[in-house]
């Protein structure tokens, strides 16, 4: 008996897409953040003052809710915002920025083999005709193919430094807080690098931590 194979790319495609849906929903409940931070901090903070740094003009309203973010968690530690005209001991620095990126990677492509069987008779002599039928075996790989993808980086950088004598100060933290997603907005994402920056604060110096936090259901 001869088999021929024939490939049906039409029915890989649609593999192909319903295994994609099928991986989308299974994390779009989840958000990732890589938290990296540095920290001399020093043991007597508790109860110190902070002010913030001078937002951008052009982002003020924005940039003012994020570092609200941040003093609810410097209050959280014990810390005080300080009060007008007050000097305060620790200048804190918030900034947050969604940046665009084409990336390439690989991904395999399976393809649906079909298998012919030919003509045949059966104990009585009727005569069948040949037909295709779907392999067994099922897809099979059949290679990679390359893929461009448009990277949102949410971005969340923490800078705290200790006023000293005269213009002097010294840096006491340091965090980058990162999310990398398809379709993401900036003003929600921020508050889970917030928490990601602050959770076990202030960490180990040098110490690279990579999150997953939880989402609302949609």
């Amino acid at each position: 008996m001869t088999v021929r194979i024939m490939q049906s790319p039409g029915r890989a495609v649609a593999w192909l897409t319903l295994c994609a849906a099928l991986l989308l929903t299974g994390c779009a409940h989840t958000l990732t953040a890589k938290v990296t931070r540095f920290n001399q901090w020093p043991a007597d903070a508790a109860g110190a003052s902070y002010r913030f740094t001078s937002a951008d003009p052009q982002r003020t309203l924005e940039l003012q809710a994020y570092q609200g973010q941040v003093g609810a968690e410097l209050q959280r530690l014990g810390l005080r915002l300080a009060a007008a005209g007050e000097p305060a001991r620790f200048v804190v620095d918030v900034r947050a920025d969604l940046s665009e990126q084409q990336r390439q990677r690989l991904v395999p492509v399976y393809s649906d083999q079909w298998v012919y069987v030919p003509p045949w008779r059966d104990a009585q002599g009727r005569l069948f005709g040949g037909h295709w039928v779907p392999d067994p075996m099922g897809a099979r790989y059949a290679g990679d193919r390359t893929v461009t993808q448009t990277v949102q980086r949410s971005q969340l950088q923490l800078r705290i430094s200790e006023s000293g004598p005269g213009s002097g100060a010294r840096r006491v933290f340091e965090a980058t807080a990162v999310h990398e997603g398809s379709d993401d907005d900036l003003v929600a994402v921020v508050p889970y690098l917030v928490q990601g920056t602050f959770q076990d604060f202030p960490g180990a110096n040098g110490q690279v931590r990579r999150l997953s936090f939880d989402l609302p259901g949609r």
